[in-house]
């Protein structure tokens, strides 16, 4: 097995929209999925989504394709896939789909801006964790003038909680 492709099955089942992870690992523990034609029982088994046959119910598991796409998020939209409070939300608009997508980080509800939606769980993660030093872009625009001490502190850089926010600053 290809290790890079190596996944819990658990994972697996629950990427694949079988059903939670939790449930998932209740299928598994009961004997109910099977891996290359043997009943698999043990939490925690690895398999390689890409190559092993993986069944529930007499049903192959289609291999997921791995798909990438660009959003552009409008003001008043949630980033979530359903929202509680009835607001707009990402997974209104990507509902559609036949098939699994998922956001990549968050906007807030107010920001405009582009969003990466994804069904790639390694590949979000490298552009999320900090330990991969993905950098990140943002463009804020404010109403008024800053003094050239707000300005200074800006540029100077804010500690937040992945590291030194630096700021760059144009007048438009």
């Amino acid at each position: 097995m290809d290790v890079s492709n190596a996944k819990r099955l658990q994972v697996v089942l629950a990427e694949a929209g079988v059903a939670s992870r939790r449930k998932a690992e209740e299928l598994i523990t009961s004997g109910k999925i099977r891996v290359n034609g043997e009943v698999v029982s043990e939490l925690g088994t690895k398999v390689d989504p890409l190559k092993d046959i993986i069944e529930y119910q007499g049903r192959v598991l289609e291999k997921e394709t791995r798909r990438i796409f660009l959003f552009h998020k409008p003001a008043g939209v949630v980033t979530t896939m359903s929202d509680p409070q009835g607001r707009p939300c990402v997974g209104d608009y990507i509902s559609r789909f036949s098939f699994r997508l998922f956001p990549v980080g968050r906007l807030d509800i107010d920001v405009v801006g582009l969003l990466v939606l994804t069904n790639d769980g390694k590949f979000a993660e490298e552009l999320l964790h900090p330990r991969y030093n993905v950098p990140r872009n943002y463009l804020a625009v404010v109403e008024g003038d800053l003094s050239r001490a707000k300005l200074n502190s800006l540029r100077s850089g804010i500690i937040l909680e992945d590291g030194v926010g630096v700021f760059e600053t144009a007048t438009i």
